[in-house]
């Protein structure tokens, strides 16, 4: 397309990348914005060729093609130097916009003068042509800069995209190993517990016990290791693991250790974090049961309000109030915290504190099966 008439100037800002633009980007960057240009410059050509009909507009107009084609290597050249310094890099494509500035205006009056006009005309008219040149070239250099200018921001705007999601991804990353961590911290006391417990029934020959304990021990760390530290899991399911892991106490403990387990039909399918109880049961278990001369009865109540999970795990242990600070800032309520608080955000919560007789937690979190949501 031909610009020999006055344009409006536009600077075109350089900067290095990190990302490439795709060619598709390119190509259709560079299609709308000669194509704006030839919509702005309508008027002109319509003016230039008047009476001569839309025969000679058309062929005017056929150099936007040729415009776009010279669009094409800047975006080869503004690939190919990303990895520059900013200065060369930017030596680089004004050079290369103004090489293409004055090719098109070179092919501009080659076409217009020996194609779309008269060859005999033409030679009387290149001298005007000439002096016309260069206000078109500060034109296709303005123009052109457009072109490089877009390249840039599309090439910087989806390097935005590829950071966000980098980003995303390695929040994602770090929250899962989060997870990990505070899933598999494991109470080193229930297995050093336990394992004495099953060596002291096989030194004294009872070793229907002593199977049936390392089988519910087997059946519990595997359980315990399979699961994804992210998977959500029905409260029915997961107290199902919760009694295997009391029915192990309860053989440490006999007699002193006493549990009762209520969930009601509604909040029994409602998806909680695997073994987000266990820090809970563990804590009943070491400050309420095992420093108790007397028989303990661990709680646990699962129930709907709303739209809301509320799960709560208590003892009547005497022994348990001065064993934990009224607070519940122990290890393992910081773990379900922390847990919750990594899931839901402020949607979650855990209470704990003291009560007369005993200890209670109570975690509250949304009753829908997204954490996310």
């Amino acid at each position: 397309m031909s610009l020999i008439a006055s344009a409006p100037s536009a600077e075109a800002p350089v900067q290095p990348v990190i990302r490439e633009a795709g060619w598709r980007e390119a190509i259709l960057l560079t299609i709308a914005l000669w194509s704006f240009v030839a919509i702005i410059y309508l008027p002109i050509f319509l003016e230039r060729h008047a009476g001569e009909g839309w025969t000679s507009v058309a062929l005017d107009e056929v150099t936007l093609v040729i415009s776009m084609v010279f669009a094409l290597p800047l975006f080869a050249i503004f690939r190919g130097t990303r990895d520059w310094n900013l200065m060369p890099r930017a030596f680089a494509l004004a050079a290369a916009v103004l090489a293409a500035a004055v090719v098109q205006v070179c092919f501009d009056l080659i076409y217009t003068g020996f194609v779309a006009n008269r060859i005999d005309t033409a030679w009387e008219n290149l001298p005007t042509d000439l002096s016309r040149a260069y206000r078109a070239t500060f034109n296709y250099v303005c123009v052109f800069g457009v072109n490089v200018a877009l390249f840039h921001l599309v090439s910087s705007r989806r390097h935005e995209v590829l950071q966000a999601q980098e980003l995303a991804h390695a929040l994602s990353t770090a929250q899962h190993a989060q997870l990990a961590a505070l899933r598999y911290q494991l109470n080193p006391h229930f297995l050093f517990n336990t394992l004495n417990a099953i060596s002291a029934m096989i030194v004294t020959r009872r070793n229907d016990e002593a199977e049936l304990m390392t089988d519910k021990l087997s059946s519990f760390l595997r359980a315990s290791l399979a699961s994804d530290p992210t998977e959500l899991v029905p409260l029915d399911q997961e107290l199902t693991l919760i009694e295997d892991y009391l029915e192990i106490e309860s053989i440490r403990f006999g007699d002193r250790l006493h549990v009762e387990i209520d969930c009601a039909s509604d909040a029994c399918h409602v998806p909680i974090p695997s073994f987000l109880l266990q820090p809970l049961i563990e804590n009943a278990i070491k400050y309420g049961v095992a420093p108790s001369l007397e028989p303990v009865v661990i709680r646990v109540i699962g129930r709907r309000e709303d739209d809301e999970l509320v799960v709560t795990v208590e003892d009547d242990g005497r022994a348990n109030g001065n064993a934990m600070t009224s607070g519940g800032t122990g290890v393992g309520l910081q773990n379900v915290r922390q847990r919750l608080s990594a899931l839901y955000g402020d949607l979650a919560s855990l209470a704990a504190g003291a009560r007369d007789p005993g200890y209670a937690a109570t975690i509250r979190l949304p009753a829908h099966a997204d954490p996310g949501a």
